[in-house]
């Protein structure tokens, strides 16, 4: 069994930002989950433990279920330091975890890639940590600031993470360490004390770290660098439904005054029906119809923003998350100018994207038509899908 724990209950000071570093969004989605949809992507990884403050693991617990496909996980309690935090994580980890992996969750880079390649060193030298080599001259200094030595380049290395060991051996280091009153930078330091070898592993300079706000932007450069541009696709959806009496008329997710509804098997949601349909397109997934037959008694009346959600479960489980919406509802009446802004909000909420990548519209067709003599309402949407990096294939 392999374990991965994830610290992720630091304060980011440097950040100058009063939210937790892995909350920040990346690319739309927090720093957090990028790290974890990477260790779920690879193979040899079972299970997650993610350490987080005390007044963050209600979040943090929330913030993963709405994630799916990633590995089993728990969230336990951080402590005032990254050492404590995984302390705590070790005494809830499987005894039969034969390897331990730790990894700072403000890497939110970390290829798959690299994690097995950890995984393999670790069987086979007991410890291992990812490291790429010294760039620049790095010169020891006394107090004064007067150099006293230049080491040689090619002997210096810059610690990343993951670092990957065998149990038994880190759980013998981090109790050494707790005996001994001693405080490490990082966990490969904790087994150095017990006189076991480090193996190191080259990593990546893109494997960065979020510590202050340069890094995010850094982030952002090498994952837009990433997609490739056969990785974006289109998709055009179109729904219409007749407006009846005795109905509540629902337009995304917003319920609308007006003395007319819309007919139809579930919330008969025109709006959501479309961007649905649109999405479902760009990934050659069919329909919506397809996937929620109106035959089926248990989509009778569902509220077609619950079925947003899981058509962006269906696209991510073949690779894919939504970029951007563009739709417009073909409306008569009644004026719908003062609820676009919370129908922006709800489609952006629940396929967890950032706002101002969802546009809606309203127009009327001047009294022309089905829509015009107001009979139903139309919507039409494009959508632009997006293979991710980190999501689960």
């Amino acid at each position: 069994m392999v374990t991965v724990i994830l610290p992720a209950a630091g304060q980011g000071k440097r950040m100058s930002n009063q939210t937790n570093k892995v909350f920040i969004p990346l690319q739309n989605r927090p720093v957090l989950i990028h790290s974890v949809l990477a260790f779920s992507a690879c193979p040899e990884v079972d299970n997650l433990i993610i350490a987080a403050a005390a007044t963050e693991v209600a979040v943090v617990k929330e913030m993963l279920a709405a994630v799916p496909g990633i590995k089993p996980w728990q969230v336990v309690v951080g402590g005032s330091e990254r050492q404590y935090s995984i302390a705590n994580a070790l005494q809830v980890t499987p005894a039969a975890a034969a390897v331990i992996l730790v990894h700072d969750a403000a890497r939110p880079l970390i290829q798959p890639a690299m994690i097995s390649r950890m995984i393999i060193a670790a069987r086979e030298f007991k410890a291992a940590g990812l490291a790429v080599p010294l760039k620049d001259t790095v010169k020891k200094i006394d107090e004064e600031g007067f150099v006293t030595e230049t080491p040689a380049r090619r002997t210096m290395w810059i610690m990343q993470t993951p670092q990957a060991f065998d149990a038994a051996i880190l759980r013998r280091a981090y109790a050494q360490a707790g005996r001994d009153g001693f405080l490490g930078t990082d966990d490969a330091s904790l087994v150095e004390r017990l006189g076991v070898r480090v193996k190191l592993v080259e990593g990546s300079y893109s494997n960065v770290k979020i510590t202050t706000p340069e890094d995010i932007i850094t982030a952002e450069a090498l994952l837009k660098k990433g997609r490739e541009p056969d990785m974006l696709r289109f998709g055009m959806g179109y729904d219409v439904h007749r407006l009846v009496e005795g109905r509540k008329l629902i337009l995304g997710g917003v319920e609308v005054p007006h003395i007319h509804g819309l007919d139809g098997h579930s919330d008969a949601d025109v709006l959501l029906h479309a961007i649905k349909d649109a999405m479902l397109g760009a990934a050659a997934l069919g329909d919506i119809g397809r996937h929620f037959p109106d035959t089926d008694p248990q989509y009778k009346g569902i509220s077609s923003l619950s079925l947003l959600g899981k058509v962006k479960d269906i696209i991510a489980s073949k690779g894919y998350m939504v970029n951007n919406i563009d739709a417009t509802i073909v409306a008569e009446k009644p004026k719908l100018a003062p609820y676009i802004g919370k129908m922006i909000a709800n489609i952006a909420a629940k396929l967890m994207i950032d706002i101002d990548m969802v546009n809606v519209k309203a127009t009327t067709t001047e009294g022309l038509g089905f829509a015009g003599k107001r009979e139903g309402i139309a919507a039409y949407a494009v959508v632009s899908i997006m293979k991710d990096a980190c999501v689960i294939k």
